[in-house]
């Protein structure tokens, strides 16, 4: 198993898919890495050799900015918002929709499962 940027790397898939498994690259980086580093795109992550391996992993480090650095720099940005108090920041805050979505239905991946609200019991004579 293959290991690039602390990520183990799935083998017997193409290399241009077991790259997005990296937190930070998807088909556009895939596919320019491994036009760069020369690796056809139907070779698989177990038919490269060590070398190929150590060339991608020194171009992800050197070009790159992926997993643990790539998710600090948008916490800080998420924090940064939410610290200025715009109007960006207070929406993830208070754990609603930032870009513009409609919040009276739906929202439900960013608002979490629907509470339900006690009203009014029937009363019957």
């Amino acid at each position: 198993m293959a290991r690039i940027a602390g990520v183990n790397i799935p083998t017997n898939k193409r290399v241009l898919i077991s790259l997005r498994y990296i937190y930070g690259i998807g088909p556009k980086n895939a596919a320019d890495i491994c036009e760069k580093v020369g690796i056809a795109d139907d070779r698989r992550v177990n038919q490269l050799t060590d070398e190929e391996v150590l060339k991608i992993r020194e171009l992800i480090d050197r070009e790159y900015r992926v997993e643990g650095d790539l998710r600090r720099e948008t916490a800080m940005n998420i924090k940064r918002l939410m610290d200025l108090g715009c109007y960006r920041g207070l929406r993830h805050r208070r754990g609603l929709p930032v870009r513009g979505q409609r919040t009276h239905t739906n929202a439900r991946t960013r608002k979490g499962k629907a509470v339900a609200i006690a009203g009014k019991k029937k009363v019957t004579k």
